[in-house]
């Protein structure tokens, strides 16, 4: 079969491989659906997950598909079930640096639980939407970080697919008051249709203005501020971390959920007199169940997330345009044509 696989940096392949086999305790699945995350396009760039790899790995990690497979000592997982895959479940990590990737028409999953990697969906959930369950995750543990309830009001830097999956939760919270921060309009149009009540390009109008407009301003020991209690950082550009340390208010919470791949200055004197709180948030311990019931209820339309769509045939294609991050959203892969 064919698997698409990182051999090195910026040395991305679609690899003629043998079709996996499914040992005692793993499960094959038939992907129907994989989403190209952030993180793989930084796998193929710097050729690894920290480092260049010494032997290809397959790549992808967000994925729905239908069990194919089952190893004899497996338990609970039938043939035939619509699953989403929880890549880093039971001891796995697929997709982070292992022979196992999503861009495949065949996955293992090694040592397959239901509730570990394993998770059924039911039949009106679409494939497309359950494959969002994975960057849902990290949005979801990055609201439960930040500890939001109804009255806070928000804002959040970056309209990625994270960024956009943080604006349906805190909605599903019962927060209304969120401004989305991003460069590009068509990502900050995504973000109203998903729940935000205001969106900022900086590179349009004054986003110390935009946001007092919106929260109202003040001073912390004569540092200009906007009155708004919680802050996301879902970019990846240092600016915006300097931007929230310098527009915060007093007691204001930051939530760090981007990568930053350099270190960044902060300037610690203005977060010390503002008694700002800073908290990270990566990946998803406990969040896939909970994702799992939201999307199964139909509360929420997800569609705006979803910018593109693509065969496995066109997969070099996909790639491109999600590293296009002016005009993509979440890119969909269909493995199976």
């Amino acid at each position: 079969m064919k698997a698409v696989r990182v051999h090195g940096p910026a040395d991305l392949r679609i690899d003629e491989i043998a079709a996996p086999e499914a040992g005692p305790t793993d499960v094959i699945v038939e992907v129907a659906v994989a989403g190209i995350c952030g993180s793989d396009v930084t796998f193929a760039r710097i050729g690894g997950v920290a480092a260049p790899t010494r032997e290809p790995f397959g790549l992808g990690h967000e994925l729905a598909g239908i069990v194919k497979q089952v190893g004899e000592a497996v338990r609970g997982i039938r043939v035939g079930e619509r699953v989403i895959v929880n890549p880093m479940g039971d001891g796995n990590a697929i997709g982070n640096g292992i022979p196992d990737g999503a861009f495949a028409p065949l996955l293992r999953v090694r040592n397959a639980t239901v509730g570990g990697a394993i998770h059924p969906f039911p039949d009106g959930l679409s494939f497309e939407h359950a494959a969002l369950a994975e960057p849902l995750s990290v949005g979801l543990h990055a609201v439960n970080r930040s500890a939001c309830v109804p009255g806070d009001r928000v804002v959040v830097f970056g309209a990625g697919p994270i960024g956009l999956g943080i604006v349906v939760f805190l909605k599903e919270r019962g927060v209304t008051d969120i401004a989305v921060v991003d460069m590009s309009d068509q990502r900050l149009e995504r973000a109203r249709r998903l729940g935000a009540m205001i969106t900022v390009n900086p590179s349009r109008s004054d986003l110390q203005s935009e946001l007092g407009n919106r929260f109202g301003s003040g001073d912390v020991f004569g540092w200009p501020v906007v009155q708004a209690n919680v802050w996301f950082e879902v970019s990846g550009a240092a600016a915006a971390l300097q931007s929230i340390v310098r527009l915060a208010p007093f007691h204001a919470r930051m939530v760090v959920v981007a990568v930053h791949h350099e270190p960044v200055p902060v300037d610690f004197q203005m977060a010390l007199g503002k008694e700002m709180s800073i908290i990270t948030s990566m990946a998803y311990p406990d969040e896939f169940p909970e994702v799992i019931r939201t999307l199964s209820s139909g509360r929420v339309d997800l569609s705006p997330m979803i910018s593109h769509r693509y065969g496995f045939n066109e997969f070099m294609l996909a790639f491109a345009t999600a590293q296009d991050r002016s005009l993509s959203a979440k890119v969909m892969v269909n493995c199976n044509e």
